[in-house]
Parts: structure tokens; sequence; C-alpha cells
């Protein structure tokens, strides 16, 4: 195992080994090992946590520049400090580290006002292989140049190169939320409510239908000054409203819902399916007794006691170790997986670097 704590460390490992051809694994704290292609043996295993600062924080220009150890939850109270945010909401939000966030391309309940993490990042420095270090974008919140080679990081799990340095345009938090949760007896009634809220002149940060006990509940976060709240109040006048510490153990559970869920069923699975809009109370009637959407993006997870229930279509998001070796993970060939093909050759020609964990294609 290796630490380093410096990028020049970091290149410096990454070289040596390569040059002896041995396989590594590049990982944080390891939170989302059950997430993904399986994590294959490797010769040498590179620990990014040792990489955990805050380099540069321009509270006034709404952007910072970190180290891809830092731990998620360590950013976001620094961030709180001055009232701004990167609001991804990952899983295992007190021990991920923001790389492995970014590997993994990782969001959550706020999505659907902010985006993904390929909206968030500005900037990025990676380490390839050759111990060569890479800077594309910078720290000016509208600077384009060299975005798309970050974007290739994004979700590349590790696959490409070790994320070591993340840029990112900030958000301020609002000065007051509050949550609404509607219940209903069918996913029907949910969507009319969902669609209701969605073509109207409310934008909540946060849309999500959680499928649970035979019932459907319908989240809807808003944010902004005391008015704002108050329309929303009389808009979803029958709605139980949420603020305050209430208001935060309710989206920590939310946003904790798949650690939760596998860790009381460890031969459990959680497939991801994305549809249109239109086409989420379906696919929802359709997921297990335990479900849950992001019912403004379209992004459904279906919940799975035991992983050989799991349909054979929609992504295995997360499964225990047996059935990522077993099974199809990513069911069908993306129409760009030749491109990704070539691009994992161009960046890791000896295929080195995280085995499989690109959902056991690459």
């Amino acid at each position: 195992m290796l630490c380093p704590t410096t990028c020049a460390e970091l290149a410096a490992a990454l070289r040596e080994a390569s040059s002896r051809r041995q396989t590594i694994t590049v990982a944080g704290h390891n939170t989302k090992r059950l997430m993904a292609g399986p994590i294959e043996p490797s010769d040498v295993t590179i620990s990014t946590t040792g990489l955990n600062r805050i380099l540069q924080y321009e509270p006034r220009d709404l952007t910072i520049s970190v180290e891809a150890g830092l731990p998620y939850a360590g950013l976001t109270r620094a961030l709180a400090e001055n009232r701004q945010t990167i609001p991804l909401d990952p899983g295992f939000a007190g021990e991920a580290t923001i790389g492995g966030v970014i590997a993994a391309n990782i969001s959550g309940p706020r999505r659907r006002l902010h985006g993904t993490a390929r909206d968030m990042v500005i900037g990025m420095k990676f380490v390839t292989l050759e111990g060569k270090t890479v800077e594309t974008g910078g720290m000016v919140v509208k600077n384009v140049a060299g975005l798309d080679m970050a974007k290739m990081m994004i979700g590349s799990f590790g696959t490409l190169a070790a994320i070591a340095v993340i840029n990112f345009r900030l958000q301020p938090i609002p000065p007051q939320t509050r949550t609404f949760v509607l219940e209903f007896q069918t996913v029907r009634d949910a969507m009319e409510a969902r669609d209701a809220i969605h073509k109207g002149v409310l934008q909540p940060a946060a849309l999500d239908v959680v499928k649970q006990n035979g019932k459907y509940r319908l989240l809807i976060q808003a944010g902004g000054n005391a008015a704002v709240l108050e329309r929303y109040a009389r808009e979803l006048k029958t709605a139980e409203a949420f603020e305050g510490e209430d208001e935060e153990r309710l989206w920590t559970g939310i946003r904790e819902f798949t650690p939760a869920f596998l860790n009381a069923n460890p031969e459990g699975a959680v497939v991801r399916i994305s549809c249109a809009l239109s086409e989420v109370g379906n696919v929802m009637e359709a997921l297990p007794p335990t479900a849950l959407a992001r019912a403004g993006t379209g992004v459904c997870y279906g919940y799975f006691e035991n992983w050989r229930d799991a349909p054979g279509h929609g992504v295995i998001e997360y499964a225990p170790d047996e059935a990522r070796r077993q099974v199809d993970l990513w069911p069908g060939e993306p129409s760009d997986f030749a491109i990704m093909k070539r691009v994992k050759h161009m960046f890791d020609p000896q295929s080195l670097l995280n085995r499989r964990r690109m959902y056991g294609r690459l």
C-alpha cells in the first residue's frame, strides 16, 4: 500500500509500477467498493487519502481547488462556513473522498437543480501511468479550455488515470430551506403531483419519489427567502413540512438510502434505470417494493434483497463481489463503447490500472 502525500509522489508511484508492468489499484477510502465492476487483485495499491488539502479557495468567486483525497464531509463543513456548497449529495458521505465521488460520477437529490459533477468541475489535475501530470481547465467559472479531458475522468472509476486535484464551481446555500412531503397510495397519483410541480413556476432543488411499505412519498425541497417558502406552503398546503434538524435528518436518510440498504442486505443489489420523465411512474411500478426515483431527472433505483432477482435490464450499480464477477452489470453495449475502448488503450495500453472497474468491461 502506497500513500503519496504530493502530486509528485503520486506520479512517481504510477511511473514506477507501470515501468515494471505491475497491475495497479488506485482508490480513496474505498467506500464504493461494491459499486460498478469488481476490484481485481493487483500488484500495487495506491491510496489517495494522503492528498487531502484545500489548495485554493476563493469564496467571492465561488471557486475552490482541492486534492482528491479530501473527505467530502470535511469539504462540506469548510464550505458551510461561507454558506457555500458542492451539491453532489453522495452516499457514504461521512467517509467518501471527493476524488472517489467524482471518479464514480455520483449525484444525489439536488441533481435536478444543479446538475452532476460535469456541471460543477471547472478544472482538474490528473496523473497518467507514465507519471505525467496533466492540467485541464482552471479556476475561472467561464474557462472552457481543456474541460473535455476532465470530463473523461469523471465517471471513469480510475481506469484512465489518477485524479489528483479538482477545481469546482460552488453554489450558495439558500437563506432558508423547507421540505414538503406528500404521501400517495398509487404511483399514478404521485406522478400527477410531480407533473404539477414540474410544470409550474416553482423550481425545487430536489424532487424525489420513495416507494416503500406499499406507499409512495413525494419529497420536494424548496430553497429561498421567506416569501418563496410561503408560496410553496400555499401551493402544497396538504403536505407535511420539515425544517431545520428534521429536514436534515430526512435528506440524510435519502442520501444514505443505498448504504443503509446494502448494510442490511449483504446479498442485495441496486439497479439503476434511466428513463424519460414520462416513464418514471411505469419504471417505479415495475421495480421491487423498495425503490427510489430522482423524479425530476428520470433516474430510478430498484433495491433487490438478493442480487439473483435483479432484472437483466438496467445497470447493476451495487452488488456483492460474487455477483459482480458473474453477471453482466451493464446490459447491452453502449453506442460509444468502441470509443471508450480506444480511450482506455490510449491512456492504459497494457490494462494495468483499476482493471474491470468500469462495470466489468474496462
